[in-house]
């Protein structure tokens, strides 16, 4: 299969990894990377912020470029790269005039019928979640992760077109089809400050620093993205960003690719991991030992499941049966004849009071949220989200069972992610 390829300028540069990850990867799903000949540089911001109709005429090249030899579909890793072609086919095919003058300047025939696609689109649409699955050696078991789309994978809609463009999932799918857990979280499409960071380092590490900390507050201990200024932000300029705000982040960040490639059997070297600021490998070579406990845990929940389940079915086929009283239960459970072991008990004890947790916030959400946040207001809209979210609602009853200062945590992250969306709905 012939995919038309539009590196980028980061491709063998800033993002070296990435398109050494994304070759590797279109090499394990038998994808031909057809590279454009004679391709040019998109313009990313430069080019928008000083002329539209050059912001338009550099990818439209590209594309009459990809229409001459063929191809009908070009895959554009890098987020800005994508994001800058994909505005340039909109106007192709949407202002006839327009498209006549880009040809002229170019100086190319262009029928406008090529169609760019993000590695995202690619993998999660084109590939497929079922091929990722199958193609999986070493899975990522035991990763918490934080799928970061950053602002210019999903939006604007009218141009992009995939994925939601306030709370995408296409990432997350890719990351949960490798074996890691993808959590949910609040700043999945906050800007990470892109050059701004060069500019004002002080507004970029305030931005940065924002985005790992909501990550880490919603479970995550590593982040995943999808773009090559992205990843320069969070992992180069994450060093900085501790520096200002006087902490420690050491957050590893991945891309995509990268972890696919990984989990596909190829080794952490051939894609780059060694190149990364922060340090990476670490944290995948602690996943087994992760995986291992998280197969334990399963391994007690299923047993405390079956246990309920066979003692429901026990009750229902005997209904007349005696029953012991609590002090003869007391005396067989500590004799060591009890049905389950003690870590069983344990194990269903939690699970009843994260149930009876859920249905507590599905029954009375505004008393459970002002026992997480002191605000009314804001607690107001906590209620508000988790009644409204089965997941969420799971959730917060979990870590607020198991560990109340992440409930906290993750209480304030999901207010502040829904007052943003919000924000930008009456906007």
């Amino acid at each position: 299969m012939k995919l038309g390829y539009y590196p980028g300028c980061s491709a063998d540069g800033s993002g070296v990894e990435y398109g050494l990850s994304t070759r590797r990867s279109a090499e394990i799903f038998g994808v031909d990377l057809v590279e454009l000949e004679d391709w040019s540089c998109c313009g990313a911001t430069s080019a928008h912020n000083t002329d539209k109709m050059l912001s338009l005429a550099l990818p439209a090249r590209n594309l009459a470029i990809a229409e001459q030899a063929g191809l009908n579909t070009i895959l554009a890793p890098c987020a800005a790269c994508y994001n800058r072609h994909r505005t340039s086919e909109h106007a192709i095919q949407h202002q006839a005039e327009m498209k006549e003058s880009i040809a002229h300047i170019i100086d190319m025939p262009l029928q406008g019928n090529t169609t760019t696609i993000s590695v995202l689109e690619w993998l999660d649409g084109d590939i497929g979640i079922e091929k990722i699955k199958a193609g999986v050696t070493n899975p990522l078991k035991g990763m918490k992760a934080a799928c970061y789309y950053g602002c210019l994978l999903v939006r604007p809609a009218e141009h992009t077109g995939y994925d939601d463009p306030e709370d995408p999932h296409s990432m997350d799918r890719v990351v949960e089809a490798l074996g890691a857990r993808a959590v949910d979280w609040s700043h999945k499409t906050e800007c990470c400050g892109a050059a701004i960071a060069t500019s004002r380092p002080e507004i970029g590490a305030t931005m940065i620093y924002e985005i790992i900390r909501a990550a880490r507050d919603a479970g995550a201990e590593c982040l995943i993205t999808a773009c090559p200024l992205c990843m320069l932000n969070l992992d180069m300029r994450q060093a900085a960003a501790a520096q200002r705000f006087k902490t420690s982040l050491a957050m590893p960040v991945y891309y995509v690719t990268e972890l696919l490639a990984i989990a596909c059997g190829t080794s952490t070297s051939e894609v780059g991991i060694h190149r990364h600021f922060v340090e990476a490998r670490h944290y995948l070579q602690s996943l087994p030992e992760k995986a291992a406990l998280l197969e334990e845990e399963e391994k007690k929940q299923a047993a405390a499941r079956k246990a309920t389940r066979a003692r429901t079915t026990e009750s229902e086929e005997n209904p007349t049966a005696e029953k012991a009283s609590p002090a003869e239960a007391a005396v067989k459970e500590s004799s060591g004849q009890a049905a389950k072991s003690g870590d069983q008990v344990d194990s269903e004890a939690v699970q009843k009071k994260i149930d009876a947790m859920v249905k507590g916030w599905q029954k009375n959400p505004d008393k459970l949220a002002a026992r997480l946040i002191g605000d009314e207001e804001r607690a107001r809209v906590l209620a508000e989200v988790v009644a409204a979210d089965e997941k969420k609602a799971l959730k917060m009853a979990e870590l607020m069972i198991t560990d109340m200062d992440k409930a906290v945590k993750a209480a304030q992250a999901f207010v502040t992610g829904e007052l943003k969306k919000r924000e930008k709905g009456e906007a």
